[in-house]
């Protein structure tokens, strides 16, 4: 007598487990990246955790927390000067030296704008500027 096996075993892969991974995994991928806005994030700054000097800095302008402008070139004294009368001032030093370097150094509590101001002053021009940090 032959008997017939009802029960086959079936050689198939079932996939909805592993789309199912998949999804969850997208799902908490999304909404980590979603949680961590750097907009958030209290930071102070300027500083930094590595030196770094491109070269000797050839002029320096700096900025206060009031809004006062100083440059000073080479090793001499700052000397104060007008933030309008600032981009003259700093396309006539590039003139003597057109590979020049502009170290920044902005007081943490100056507004964002007096720091962009001088931003577009060495892009308009092509200068080289390095904004300064403490260590």
């Amino acid at each position: 007598m032959a008997l017939k096996r009802r029960n086959r075993v079936e050689a198939t892969f079932a996939m909805s487990s592993m789309t199912d991974l998949i999804f969850l995994l997208l799902l908490f991928f999304v909404m980590a990246s979603t949680m961590s806005s750097p907009n958030d994030i209290k930071i102070n700054l300027p500083q930094a955790r590595t030196k770094q000097v491109t070269r000797p800095q050839v002029a320096k302008v700096s900025i206060d927390n009031l809004g006062n402008y100083y440059v000073a070139i080479g090793k001499q004294k700052p000397v104060a000067i007008d933030p309008d009368n600032l981009e003259g001032y700093l396309s006539g030093v590039q003139a003597s030296d057109s590979t020049m370097y502009i170290a920044l150094h902005a007081d943490e509590d100056v507004a964002y704008k007096e720091v962009v101001r001088v931003l577009d002053i060495a892009n308009e021009h092509h200068m080289r500027l390095v904004v300064a940090t403490k260590r």
